[in-house]
């Protein structure tokens, strides 16, 4: 019988066999390039990664043994020997090695694992190179390790070397560490990347695969036009638009499937490609975009609005340098640059250890936030508090650290920092342009921390807070109120206190210290400026009593030049 003269039942049928045989082909090649794809990524996941962060773990455990030195031998140069810091710092400078050479061990046990597996896709030649390279690294740490307890033990004698000349042995074995973890690392990238070429390569044949039969069914789809319904010619023509608007790089595409035959399979397929070709270049653009791993969480996973934004009560933290203008004058670029790294690593931790976004780095300045979803509504004002105390604390060490990170011992910087912090409604999202964006919080109380930063040199004090911001951190913290200010911008009068320390942590001289001032403020609110002066007095090495005394000797003189409303307008920001 001529096909002509066929039932269409039987047309379609003799297409829909064609196209089941067709797709039973595909299907094995598919599974074939799976498999092959799965086992490339099983080995960069079991095998290459896991090498590649154990080599990376021995760096820095060596890199914490070097420290470990650097500190004993500062020890031993003390005017009085602490043994017991020596001892400590040299088993931990023992326990860090152990631990490297146990990783070691466990890289070439991953190895040869990897190397047994018959089906592991790993490249065991390579591997076999850098099984052979492991050893070399554990026998040049261990000779580093040798060298700086014999020295140790020359130490104990009475019999010392040269600290110098300790020291650039040690260097020179670091080194000698260094290259080959080097060696190694780069050895580990090369393989790590062609096990990604290859993958790589699977799934560009796997896409060409699903290409190919979409041209196929398309095809069929046109030369069927005239003898099947338009209820099949539908679906192919709505596959072949799909596949060109993909092909122009739109990927919002979404292909509606009306029926339930292997064109409406191969139209699940192709939506589901899409869909993770959409999700990869979502997440590509996010991490492109933020920092915070919980930002980038909270927006993956739907937490954190992608677009516009919303309002929430929110604690914002500013901190500034002290004459760091005139610092940088007198260092060159690079030790600026170095110094404000430093900075920046030791002023950031107890953000980060108190739960705090980092949000921007401004110069010398830094700007930080805390609220949900990243903490409790109860919490976020006491933990930002927390924090500034912690910096502040943090201080003293920095400072005696300059000389290493500057590369000098005299004429050091001072080095100070002023802190504002508030807490308030906020408008809190995503704010840029469409390439770049950042997860940021803008309104008042932001401008308001930037102010009560700038309020320090005002009173001559280090951390200043909104009166909302010691109302929610008041069985955390101690605080002093300093005064009732007027910032510029603004017109409403806003009471800020200083930080003193941890609730409950004040010595008896910082104890009397804020009884005095508070004292002294409540005559001073009064216009009762005998006991006013007379409170202030009592404090005679602390600045904002002496600003106050500067006041009330002014208003003496002028009493019309007092407030009316007894709010102190600060001019500048």
């Amino acid at each position: 019988m001529p096909l002509a003269r066929r039932p269409i039942s039987l047309k379609v049928y003799s297409i829909a066999l064609s196209l089941l045989v067709l797709m039973v082909i595909v299907t094995g090649l598919s599974a074939h390039n799976l498999r092959s794809l799965n086992n490339e990524v099983a080995a960069l996941a079991r095998y290459y990664i896991p090498l590649d962060q154990q080599v990376g773990s021995v760096e820095t455990l060596v890199r914490q043994q070097s420290v470990h030195v650097e500190r004993i031998l500062l020890l031993l140069q003390a005017a009085r020997l602490d043994k017991a810091a020596i001892e400590a710092e040299t088993k931990l400078f023992d326990q860090r090695g152990i631990n490297a050479d146990q990783v070691v061990d466990s890289s070439v046990r991953l190895i040869e694992e990897a190397m047994a597996a018959p089906d592991s896709g790993v490249d065991r030649v390579a591997l076999a190179l850098l099984k052979q390279a492991l050893p070399e690294i554990q026998a040049a740490r261990q000779n580093f390790h040798g060298t700086f307890r014999q020295f140790l033990a020359e130490a104990e004698q009475g019999n010392p070397r040269s600290l110098k000349v300790v020291r650039d042995a040690l260097v020179r074995e670091k080194e000698a560490i260094n290259r080959q973890i080097g060696r190694v690392i780069l050895a580990l990238d090369e393989t790590t990347q062609a096990a990604a070429d290859r993958a790589r390569a699977e799934e560009s044949r796997a896409v060409r695969l699903n290409w190919t039969i979409t041209a196929i069914a398309a095809l069929l789809g046109l030369a069927l036009a005239a003898l099947i319904t338009r209820n099949l010619v539908g679906p192919v023509r709505r596959l072949l638009t799909g596949t060109q608007a993909v092909e122009k790089g739109d990927l919002s595409i979404q292909v509606r499937a009306d029926s339930a035959d292997e064109i409406a399979a191969l139209t699940h397929s192709f939506n589901n490609m899409v869909a993770g070709l959409r999700e990869k270049e979502r997440i590509k653009d996010t991490f492109g975009k933020y920092v915070d791993p919980r930002i980038v969480t909270g927006l993956l996973e739907n937490r954190l609005a992608a677009t516009g934004g919303e309002k929430k009560v929110m604690t914002v933290f500013f901190s500034d340098l002290v004459g760091f203008t005139q610092m940088s004058e007198s260092l060159t670029p690079d030790g600026v640059v170095r110094f404000l790294n430093h900075y920046f690593t030791v002023m950031s931790e107890p953000i980060r250890e108190q739960n705090g976004v980092l949000d921007k780095f401004i110069g010398d300045a830094i700007m930080a936030y805390w609220g949900p979803p990243f903490t409790g509504d109860d919490e976020h004002a006491a933990l930002a508090c927390l924090s500034a105390l912690e910096q502040k604390a943090r201080m003293p060490s920095l400072r005696a650290a300059l000389p290493d990170v500057l590369g000098f011992r005299k004429n050091l910087p001072h080095v100070d920092v002023r802190m504002g912090i508030t807490t308030g409604d906020v408008t809190v999202g995503n704010i840029g342009s469409e390439r770049a964006k950042g997860f940021t919080v803008i309104g008042d109380t932001v401008n308001l921390a930037s102010r009560l930063e700038g309020a320090n040199k005002e009173y001559g004090t280090g951390i200043l807070v909104s009166h909302d911001t010691w109302q929610r951190a008041r069985e955390a913290v101690e605080a002093r109120e300093i005064d009732s200010v007027r910032v510029v911008g603004k017109t409403e009068p806003v009471r800020v206190y200083e930080l003193l320390g941890r609730k409950g942590a004040l010595d008896a001289a910082a104890a009397a210290l804020k009884e005095g001032y508070e004292e002294g403020l409540k005559h001073y609110r009064g216009r009762d400026w005998e006991r006013a002066e007379a409170a202030f007095r009592r404090n005679p090495g602390d600045a904002p009593s002496k600003v106050m005394l500067e006041r009330i000797a002014l208003w003496r003189r002028d009493p019309a030049s007092c407030p009316p409303d007894g709010v102190w307008d600060l001019t500048k920001k």
